[in-house]
């Protein structure tokens, strides 16, 4: 059963600590380690410039453009973030047939990531955000996806590409932004896949209803997703007698889905890890200052699950996450964290 650590609320949680010598003896495994990422591929698409006035033709500032850049975006933000720190990777996922997918496929073969995963679908967009960002802030996002389900020939030529890798992987994160590449389907056959491996299946959600994952080991949604799901609204503004309604609910919810934990990311307020029979852990932010929180998720999903795979306990690999999470998010646009970086935070 979940307890909580009987403080008043999470604010009054002191520090978990961890040794250095245990953390960096983790961080030592990561070269070993591999973590399969499959979910939404995005291409993340940056326009930096200037406002010094307002348009004439309306109410809107006008963007002085001074540059433009392409990152990697959604589940590959999330493999981005495994390499930068030292892991090794495999993918999996769904492009369209034009320029930016044919861009993403450059940049993954340059990274040495092998794309036998990554199946180009005829009639679909490969998806592209696009955020325009004047003095540190971003003013607007547009998008140009396709959502809907992929196909079935798709998801057998993805599930026959995992069979010949899983021998060597420690992890798997599926990384879901509700763009059509995770189903039902797809999950109970990853599951078929690992069974009697011992392999941890992390999700990042992004699906209103959990009873999708169900039978996976962690999920990690933020405070917002992680209250939709649990019926009690944004669980950030909390008390100590909201804190055990959290609690039990939570509890509730990884019986229900037979989960392992349930990881959920707060913001400010740091990292919440609930574990089955097993105390909670509040973990609090170590962010210095936060500049941009965008692709946040991403890091915290892919380092715990590189930081498992590794040998590290739930724990042990939430501690380091938070680190991971509290370097990215004082930097501007989709970022990474490298292994030096981790260890100065420790």
């Amino acid at each position: 059963m979940l307890k909580n650590k009987g403080l008043e609320s999470i604010d009054a949680v002191p520090h978990l600590l961890m040794d250095k010598s245990r953390a960096i003896e983790i961080i030592k495994n990561f070269s070993r380690a591999k973590v399969f990422i499959i979910g939404d591929i995005m291409v993340d698409h940056f326009i930096w410039g200037k406002v010094s006035r307002i348009s004439p033709e309306a109410p809107v500032p006008v963007v002085e453009v001074a540059k433009e850049n392409l990152l990697l975006g959604g589940s590959v933000n999330v493999l981005n973030n495994v390499l930068s720190v030292g892991g090794k990777v495999a993918v999996a996922g769904i492009i369209g047939p034009d320029d930016m997918g044919r861009w993403l496929i450059r940049e993954l073969r340059k990274m040495n990531v092998d794309t036998d995963g990554i199946v180009v679908e005829a009639d679909r967009h490969t998806t592209v955000k696009t955020r325009i960002v004047a003095h540190h802030q971003q003013i607007v996002r547009f998008d140009r996806e396709t959502t809907k389900p992929v196909s079935s020939d798709s998801l057998s030529n993805i599930l026959e590409y995992m069979k010949k890798i899983c021998k060597d992987l420690g992890a798997i994160v599926i990384s879901d932004y509700n763009k059509g590449m995770v189903s039902e389907p797809l999950l109970n056959r990853i599951k078929e896949v690992v069974a009697g491996n011992n392999i941890i299946i992390c999700v990042d959600p992004k699906q209103s209803d959990f009873s999708i994952y169900q039978g996976v080991d962690v999920i990690t949604p933020n405070h917002h997703e992680a209250g939709r799901a649990l019926g009690i609204g944004d669980i950030n503004g909390c008390n100590s007698e909201r804190d055990e309604i959290i609690c039990e609910s939570v509890r509730r919810l990884i019986e229900r889905l037979d989960l392992k934990a349930l990881l959920i990311t707060r913001g400010e307020k740091g990292i919440s890890l609930y574990e089955r029979n097993a105390e909670v852990s509040h973990i609090p932010t170590v962010a210095r200052e936060v500049f941009d929180v965008t692709g946040a998720g991403d890091t915290v999903i892919g380092v715990f699950a590189l930081c498992v795979a590794s040998g590290a306990t739930f724990e042990e690999a939430a501690i380091l996450a938070n680190h991971a999470a509290g370097i990215v998010v004082g930097k501007v646009g989709t970022a990474t964290v490298t292994q030096e970086e981790l260890k100065r935070a420790l």
